[in-house]
This record gives C-alpha cells, sequence and structure tokens, in this order.
C-alpha cells in the first residue's frame, strides 16, 4: 500500500482498468464501441505500468485470431501486426541426442495451428494502444496501480497510482510527486499473472473457495535473427523431454516469424519439486540439442524476457466478479495450457466484461457486482474451449509418460468430452521439497554465442528501475531466506530468478545474507509465486520500471 503524504488528487471515470495488455485494451475498446454504437458517452481509463503500452509485454505466441475477428472484423485493413500465418506444425520428443517427431495424425487438435498467426504480442498489444486511443480512451503508462480503493461499504471504489520520487527508506526527495487516485464506477483488473492487486481481491473477497489452487508456469523467451537458410516463416515447433526430467512439467517452442526472426523460449510448471531446478539454465541446455541449435548457428540473438503464465485453467479460476469491479485475462487465468494460448482468450474475457458493464452503466448501475459477465463467460466458445482442455495441465503434472497417455486418451479419444475433471492438489510453492532429497544439477558454462548468462541477458531486456526506490521486492520476515530457504531448500530463489535478483553472500563475519538486486527484475512474478514459504512479495516499482521489450 503506498504511503500517504497529504491529500491525493482523484479523477472520475466510469471504468478505470488496470494493465495495458489485450485483456484491458479489448476492454477499453469494446466499451468505446459499444457507446458510439448507443449515441452516448462512456469515459475509460487505461493504467500501465511499462514505459510504455507493450514494454511489459511478453508472450510466445502464436494467436488465434478468433477474438480479434470479433473485436475488429476489418483488422487486417487497419494493419494490425498479425503478418505471418502458420504453415507448418511439429512437434518433437528430445533425448539428449535424438529428437522423435510425432505424426500428424497423432498430433491432437490442441497442437494444430492451421489459421493461426506468429505474432510478436507486444507489437499486437502497442496497435491495440493505438485504437483505444483514437476511439477515446485515456491510456496512462508508466503509472502502476499500487493500491485497491474501497468504498464504506466493502465495494471497490478506484485504485491508486504510486508516489514517486521516493528515496531508499521510503523518504520524500526533491522529485517526489504524490499518487493519484482513480474512482469508477466499474473498476477492471488487467495485470497479467499473479496480478499484485488481483492476488489482494482474490483474499479479499474469497473468489478462490471452492476452486482447485491456481497453478502457474514460466516462460523464458529470447528473440533471435537467424541465417536466412534456415528460416521458415509460418513454422512452429514445440517439444516436450530433454533437457527436463520426466516428473517436471515443461516443454519448449520455436516459432519462425517474418524477417528472419525466431522466437525461442522454454516454458516450466512452477509446481517442480527440486529446489536445485534452474528454469533458466535449462532453457539454456535446451538450446544445445541438436535438432534445435542448428536454427541458430551464425544468428544473432536480439532480446531477452520472461514471465510467469496461469496455467490452472478452468478448475483453477476463481469467481470473476467482486462488489465494484471484475478480474479479466491472466489476472484471472483463462489462458488455454492445452493450446499454449493465452491472449485470444485474455481479448474475449475483456470484450465480455466490457459488455456487461456497459449494460450496468446504461442501467445507471455502479459499484455493484456484474454477474453478467461470468454469466456471459458460461455461455461463450471460451468457456468451450477451456472445458474441452481442462485435464491437460493436471495430466502433465502426472509425468511425461503418464500425461501424454492421460492427454491422448483425453483429447484424441474423447476429443475433450471425457466424462471426468483431473484436479490440481496443491500450490505452486508447495510443492518444492528439501534439497536434501536431490542431487544438486550440474549446468554447462554459457558460451556467448549459443548460451548466455543472466546478466547478459538482463542487459538485452533493457530492464531498469531506479537505485534510490524502496527494493519492491518485500520481505514479510527477513530471517526466513537465510533460515529457511537457505538452510532447508539451498536457496532457491538463486536458481528460479531468471534475472539474478536473488543471492546469497557471505559477509566478513562468515554470516550468510539474501541480497537483492531489485534493479535487475523484469516484473515476471516468479519469486511471488515460488518461494517455499510466500514471504516474498512483490509490490508495484516506481512507475516505468522495468523491462522495456521492444517486440517480444
Amino acid at each position: 500500500m503506498s504511503q500517504h503524504y497529504g491529500p491525493r488528487e482523484a479523477m472520475e471515470y466510469d471504468v478505470v482498468i488496470v494493465g495495458g495488455g489485450p485483456a484491458g485494451l479489448s476492454a477499453a475498446i469494446r466499451i468505446k464501441q459499444l457507446a458510439a454504437d448507443n449515441n452516448t458517452e462512456v469515459s475509460v481509463c487505461v493504467l500501465e505500468k511499462g514505459s510504455e503500452v507493450g514494454a511489459h509485454i511478453l508472450s510466445g505466441a502464436v494467436m488465434d485470431p478468433v477474438a480479434m475477428n470479433e473485436l475488429f472484423p476489418d483488422w487486417k485493413e487497419r494493419g494490425a501486426p498479425l503478418n505471418t500465418e502458420v504453415t507448418e506444425d511439429r512437434f518433437l520428443f528430445l533425448t539428449e541426442k535424438k529428437a522423435v517427431r510425432t505424426p500428424e495424425w497423432a498430433l491432437p487438435a490442441c497442437f494444430k495451428n492451421h489459421g493461426n498467426y506468429v505474432i510478436s504480442l507486444a507489437s499486437v498489444v502497442r496497435w491495440l494502444g493505438q485504437q483505444a486511443e483514437s476511439l477515446g480512451v485515456d491510456i496512462f503508462a508508466g503509472f502502476p496501480a499500487a493500491e485497491v480503493l474501497y468504498n464504506d461499504d466493502g465495494s471497490v471504489k478506484g485504485v491508486a497510482t504510486g508516489n514517486m520520487g521516493v528515496d531508499r527508506h521510503g523518504k520524500p526527495t526533491d522529485n517526489f510527486q504524490p499518487g493519484m487516485e482513480l474512482h469508477a464506477k466499474y473498476t477492471f483488473f488487467a495485470e497479467g499473472a499473479r496480478g499484485h492487486l488481483g492476488k489482494q481481491l482474490v483474499a479479499k473477497f474469497g473468489l478462490d473457495k471452492g476452486r482447485d489452487p491456481q497453478t502457474h508456469a514460466i516462460g523464458i523467451k529470447e528473440l533471435w535473427e537467424i541465417d536466412p537458410a534456415m528460416h521458415k516463416p509460418g513454422l512452429v515447433i514445440h517439444t516436450a523431454g530433454w533437457p527436463l526430467e520426466a516428473d517436471t512439467y515443461g516443454g519448449s517452442f520455436l516459432y519462425h516469424l517474418e524477417n528472419n526472426q525466431v522466437a525461442v523460449g522454454y516454458v516450466i510448471g512452477l509446481a517442480y519439486q527440486n529446489p536445485w531446478l534452474s528454469p533458466y539454465e535449462e532453457f539454456q541446455r535446451y538450446k544445445t540439442h541438436p535438432e534445435i541449435r542448428k536454427f541458430f548457428e551464425g544468428g544473432k540473438r536480439i532480446s531477452y524476457g520472461a514471465r510467469a503464465l496461469t496455467a490452472g485453467g478452468l478448475q483453477s479460476l476463481p469467481e470473476l466478479v467482486f462488489p465494484g469491479g471484475a478480474l479479466v485475462g491472466c489476472d484471472a487465468g483463462f489462458l488455454n495450457a492445452s493450446r499454449i494460448k493465452g491472449s485470444h482468450a485474455a481479448m474475449k474475457s475483456g470484450m465480455l466484461a466490457a459488455e456487461a458493464a456497459f449494460e450496468a452503466l446504461l442501467e445507471g448501475r455502479a459499484q455493484d457486482v456484474l454477474a453478467a459477465f461470468p454469466e456471459a463467460f458460461r455461455q461463450s466458445w471460451l468457456h468451450d474451449e477451456l472445458h474441452k482442455g481442462r485435464n491437460f495441465k493436471p495430466a502433465m503434472a502426472k509425468g511425461l509418460f503418464t500425461g501424454t497417455v492421460l492427454v491422448g486418451i483425453d483429447q484424441v479419444l474423447f476429443r475433450g468430452k471425457a466424462p471426468w475433471t483431473l484436479r490440481h492438489k496443491h500450490a505452486d510453492h508447495a510443492c518444492l521439497r528439501p534439497a536434501s532429497e536431490f542431487q544438486p544439477i550440474r549446468y554447462p558454462k554459457p558460451d556467448g554465442k549459443l548460451t548466455f548468462d543472466r546478466l547478459s541477458s538482463v542487459f538485452i531486456s533493457n530492464a531498469n528501475h531506479a537505485e534510490d526506490q524502496p527494493v519492491h521486492l518485500t520481505l514479510k520476515d527477513h530471517g526466513v531466506p537465510v533460515n529457511v530457504n537457505l538452510a532447508k531448500y539451498a536457496g532457491p530463489e538463486q536458481r528460479y530468478c531468471p534475472a539474478g535478483v536473488y543471492e546469497f553472500v557471505t559477509g566478513d563475519g562468515g554470516e550468510d545474507r539474501l541480497q537483492i538486486n531489485a534493479q535487475n527484475c523484469v516484473h515476471c512474478k516468479t519469486c511471488d509465486i515460488k518461494d517455499p514459504t510466500q514471504n516474498i512479495v512483490w509490490v508495484t516499482p516506481e512507475g516505468g520500471g522495468g523491462p522495456s521489450y521492444p517486440n517480444m
């Protein structure tokens, strides 16, 4: 919560949206479209914590255009950057030296991408931002929503942005600017996976009551420019197996975009048990596979980033609404893990919430429960799609071999209509086991050409935070990192963080302490999710901080 230094100015809107990603911008656009269709005015504001719209957006990404077709039927004429249609799907099972390709007839429909597009989601989101502004949406980039505001009756009143110009100790500097309050009839939270405020709302209103625990993954990605001879626009490759052990959920993507560029990345479920595992190092090791490294020889790495994914699916989806607002996109968890896609789902969720809010505004309502949103979701193609893929993630959590068989039965034999639902049993942080139960993993040293260390990677993410601001990676108990995490789990935060934020250092007296290099943070949220005692709490840093992705 932002510390108060006297009264804050307030601005009034009909709808305030926290987060300028695909869900938030689609919601803003849809409200404005409906207002225009009905010859009425609705004021809409989008708050984006990145330095500009798209700066914090990272995804694979292959996009199903189904939601875009609904939002802008003329998106091609408008110049939406969906330029590269998928031309070929390959799914490979890797051993250390070999790759076995799954025959096309055996591929479940969820892995087939005919009619989809290989995109830069950051570029698509920037385009959506332009469309929103042209419709009259106010977009404030570099202003993170730091606090939820409540009315006396407990309903959500709006949000407040964080204070600017506060030093490391929380004291105002000469550059101090107080946060701004934004009050709304309805407030949408579209912060992405493990949203800082969304997490608070789920807890306050008990939105996860009766739901399975939410489960997440970390996605780590690089953008490369490769030898034109190896480039095949529209080629989509996914892999499972090596370098991960068979009991660890994860796999890779390698997508060929336009301009001799490929997006390569690795996704690892954060329910893994072995504290010695490093998702970053597993990704680097994956690139050395003979079937994969051939694409990168003679190429150049352009960009790097990481982001958590909300992957629990329908069983883990919280209640979407509460008095005064709604959760949309990955703040709720609409990603379809079986299809390895979330942007179309995020867009549709935002559009459905927008339609419910617009109807409420027409009726003169404010700050009540938008029950029409979850009802419309249950009647939508998005619900049907998520129901069809509901068993994928819990099946794969049972291990590569068992999971593959279960997914085959569920997706190929029953076509997603199996008469059972598999469950998620444990939150990700509760799955980590003591380091003494495992052997340390020896990862190869990076060569600086195909594989890289964390710091050189963070450098090309353009991550930056003002040095003198309060550390935004907060600890509930400063003794836990050494006394619990280091002693019992061998300091897993050193390995699960993909940006080198956490390191244990030894002082002159031989005592260990956790050093937090907050300026490296790429806002992936993995620490907030995976910390075994939930002692790390990610809060919003000063506006504009974090990565600045050009086209991830």
